[in-house]
């Protein structure tokens, strides 16, 4: 017999039967390591910042309502003005002289008035004394002592009576009403045209911006000076939904300046915008605070404020898987296997979460490789 004709064989007969010995051993499942963590009862506190630019509190932009010449300016740049102080003063001698003339064109109407009233009175008593003729006429006429003729001219005498005044009336109501009333509106429309021409700021503040010097031309379309409010500062900044609803206007909030290290400054939320920003599921938020004479407007600053959630079960944020948009779940560990528990969640921060169900204090949640994890699997610990 040949032997180098029989090893080749045998050789592939000896895996193939050794092959066979393996696959009939049993096998060992095969057990994820996973740490734990431990739900416990407690509250979520979340550290909540955003960053913005100090902006006054309010900033008037102040126009004329006249065009004429500004005979006074009053403050520059970084001048600190008072609620009613002069800024600007537009000439007058033109408006006072129409005040003038209309004032007296009002005279010369009152007196055209008194006139009239005097010719009522007069046609008053005139229509009175035909009265009284005619009466008396009439009672003649009807003992047959006075004629027909003379009973018609004491009826036409007091016709042109009533006639007469009538026409007094008249004159006497348009002159003493609308004519009155046309020369009072003229003269009260030049005298809030002249009122106007004096210009004050509306706020204490600080001249931010002047487009106007004496002796120009004042225009209703451009502002002559911005006033804004320093004495207190504004920070804005976008909180997230989760966060937002947590927040309420005159909430305490602390404050830093970037170019005053180690100064906290105390402020409080004086608006919370009803609308998301443009970026989505961020809301707008602004925070005030008093400028203590240290403070600009321009200057970076932080917002920094604390949440505290309401008591539940807190469980560790690395536990949670899915959630955002879909379901999110947990895998309790218990008798050395994992059971998958659906969760609804609340608040968080950057290592715990809020459960709102699906958790009760006391269970062991896995903590890693929960990618790894399947509902009944066995794991190690």
């Amino acid at each position: 017999m040949n032997h180098r004709n029989i090893r080749p064989w045998a050789l592939l007969i000896a895996v193939a039967v050794a092959a066979g010995l393996v696959a009939c051993e049993p096998r060992t499942a095969v057990r994820v390591t996973v740490k734990t963590g431990t739900a416990h009862a407690g509250g979520i506190v979340r550290k909540v910042e955003f960053s913005g630019v100090l902006v006054p509190n309010r900033t008037v932009n102040i126009f004329a309502k006249l065009a004429g010449q500004a005979t006074t300016v009053s403050g520059d740049v970084g001048t600190r003005v008072k609620a009613g102080q002069l800024l600007v003063q537009i000439d007058t001698k033109e408006l006072n002289a129409q005040l003038k003339v209309v004032e007296a064109q009002g005279a010369g109407v009152s007196d055209q008035a008194a006139q009239a009233k005097i010719g009522v009175e007069t046609a008053r008593l005139n229509l009175e004394m035909a009265q009284r003729a005619y009466d008396r006429t009439g009672t003649l006429f009807d003992t047959k002592v006075v004629t027909q003729s003379q009973l018609d001219d004491a009826q036409t005498k007091l016709d042109l009576a009533k006639s007469a005044y009538d026409n007094a009336s008249r004159q006497y109501q348009t002159v003493s009403g609308s004519g009155l009333a046309q020369a009072e509106a003229q003269a009260n429309f030049i005298r809030v045209q002249i009122s106007n021409s004096t210009i004050t700021s509306p706020i204490n503040g600080i001249v931010t911006n002047r487009n106007i010097n004496p002796g120009e031309i004042t225009s209703v379309n451009t502002p002559l000076l911005s006033v804004a409010d320093t004495a207190t500062l504004k920070l804005q900044g976008n909180v997230s939904q989760e966060d937002v609803v947590h927040l309420s206007v005159g909430d305490k909030v602390k404050v830093y300046v970037d170019v005053i290290p180690g100064k906290e400054y105390a402020g409080r939320i004086g608006q919370v915008g009803p609308i998301a920003a443009a970026t989505g599921q961020y809301f707008p938020v602004v925070v005030s605070l008093a400028n203590d004479g240290k403070l600009l407007a321009g200057m970076t600053a932080k917002a920094s404020f604390t949440l505290t959630g309401s008591q539940g079960i807190i469980a560790p944020l690395t536990a949670v898987s899915g959630g955002e948009d879909g379901q999110a779940f947990v895998f309790v560990v218990s008798g050395g296997k994992v059971r998958l528990r659906p969760v609804t969640l609340g608040m968080r921060n950057g290592g715990e979460v809020q459960v709102l169900s699906g958790l009760a204090a006391g269970d062991t949640v896995a903590i890693s490789n929960v990618g790894a994890l399947q509902e009944g699997m066995e794991v190690a610990q």
